[in-house]
């Protein structure tokens, strides 16, 4: 994520990201070790080196993963604040949802009784 970017750009780039079932297998496997290279990853999934290539440059874009070159190569790691400011929205959005659903019920139970 640039510093250009808003907080609800950075979410949105975010969610997009992990739309893909194929993004969200690749972070799986980044997250499971310190780094790796694209062609590594391929070796472990159904698609070629140059669509790992292109879903890593989704991820980077999202601010999800970062590449850094290692002589020859480009090792892949996860990057953990674009998913924490992600999941710090949600929670947000929870909270506001949790307590909209609990005035919808006490003004239920307050019908409710004014009714009886």
């Amino acid at each position: 994520m640039t510093g250009s970017q808003g907080p609800a750009e950075g979410v949105d780039h975010v969610l997009g990201a992990l739309a893909d079932p194929m993004r969200r297998r690749i972070l799986d496997l980044l997250a499971a070790r310190e780094g790796c290279t694209a062609t590594a990853l391929a070796e472990e999934l159904p698609v070629s080196r140059q669509a790992v290539v292109k879903h890593l440059a989704v991820l980077d874009a999202a601010g999800l993963v970062v590449g850094r070159r290692a002589g020859r190569e480009v090792r892949y790691t996860v990057r953990s604040a674009a998913l924490d400011a992600t999941a710090r929205w949600m929670a947000a959005l929870a909270d506001e949802w949790d307590r909209r659903l609990d005035r919808v019920k006490r003004a239920a139970e307050q019908a409710e009784r004014d009714a009886t």
